[in-house]
């Protein structure tokens, strides 16, 4: 493996048709967290040490596209994405690499640069797809493609489209399997919210419109995002719809994703797992939009926890993949509302673990 290359053009991907191709059944649960240290290996190596040794296999980390293939077409550096692949493989972690972030050669002429945007040219994600699994073929064992789409800051400031992440998704799902075919292909999480705007829409419409749009053969997993807010893991949807104080609509429960699993029933795919992309509870007390839900530390412990434990015994078969938020990046300050969510703090060469890690460590894992 080099650290960075140029590359002619990669082998067209064909037309997105339903396919067979392999799709493993995961245990359910199994145990992931996610981490920040895309540019921090000397971090990272300790990060993915406290992975290994809370008992959790799976981690994820962005494979921002931009960060990779950012330069121009074709010409890719792969150091950093190297040095994870191979730091995960050694402590026997396996990898959920998120997929978006476009380089900003991507967009269309003339457009200002976007942090988070479907490229102009799907091929172009295509072929990044393609290039990205035939390197880490075997290293990388997930993909989640996008996030959050459901929102417009997530899609180029334009209104969410279903159907748009759709196509997205059918392009880069050929280019993987065809490359990798043991390699699994997660949906995109959503942001649970039931607000319908110009610029949000609620994440179950969003998906029951990707069904409808045909998204059903392109993905391995269903990804959800599982934040708790301020209920109890336990609390389902309609008890916390029915209670003020909790927030008083059905997304405000870590439940909620057993609203998007009834999409996948009623749509015939309830032979597919649902991976849980996101899921925790915040400590923050300083930031207004999220201090109304906050947790203290030691039930923060307690919920994700109890969180695994509901999950063990109530969803088991569908539920497979459950990824906490996550370890912290050391950039992250009292002030990034990210900091309050962490089960470790941000410090650097210090490590200080909260409750919530000690507990997650000492969790049975069956």
């Amino acid at each position: 493996m080099t650290g960075c290359a140029s590359a002619t053009a990669v082998t067209p991907t064909p037309v997105p048709t339903p396919t067979s191709w392999p799709r493993a059944r995961l245990k359910s649960p199994e145990y992931g967290i996610q981490m920040f240290a895309w540019w921090k290996p000397e971090i990272a190596g300790r990060d993915l040490n406290l992975i290994r040794d809370m008992g959790f296999t799976w981690v994820k980390q962005s494979f921002a596209w931009r960060d990779i293939e950012g330069l121009g077409k074709g010409q890719y550096a792969w150091k950093v994405a190297d040095d994870l692949v191979r730091r995960a493989t050694k402590r026997g972690l396996k990898i959920i690499a998120r997929i978006d972030r476009q380089p900003f050669w991507a967009q269309a002429p003339g457009t200002e640069p976007l942090e988070n945007a479907p490229p102009a040219n799907l091929q172009d994600f295509a072929d990044f797809c393609y290039v990205l699994a035939d390197r880490y073929r075997g290293g990388i064992h997930a993909y989640q493609v996008w996030n959050e789409p459901n929102l417009s800051r997530e899609w180029g400031g334009q209104p969410p489209d279903p159907t748009g992440y759709v196509e997205l998704l059918k392009a880069c799902y050929v280019a993987i399997k065809r490359a990798d075919p043991n390699a699994l292909v997660i949906s995109a999480g959503m942001a649970p919210t039931g607000t319908w705007t110009e610029g949000i829409m609620p994440d179950a419409m969003f998906v029951e419109r990707m069904y409808e749009a045909g998204a059903a053969p392109y993905f391995d997993l269903l990804g959800a995002h599982a934040p708790g807010f301020k209920a109890p893991p336990e609390a389902s949807p309609d008890e916390v719809a029915a209670n003020p104080e909790l927030g008083g609509q059905r997304f405000f429960s870590f439940r909620h994703v057993e609203d998007l699993r009834e999409i996948m029933v009623r749509h015939g795919d309830a032979g597919k797992q649902v991976a849980v992309l996101e899921m925790g509870w915040t400590t923050d007390p300083i930031h207004p939009e999220y201090a109304w839900h906050a947790v203290d530390e030691q039930t923060q412990a307690d919920y994700l926890v109890r969180a695994f434990d509901f999950a063990r015994q109530n969803w088991s078969p569908w539920i497979s993949i459950m990824t906490v938020i996550g370890l912290a990046d050391p950039v992250w300050t009292p002030d990034d509302e990210q900091y309050w969510w962490t089960v470790v703090y941000p410090d650097w060469p210090e490590t200080r673990v909260k409750p919530a890690y000690e507990a997650l460590k000492a969790m049975p894992k069956e």
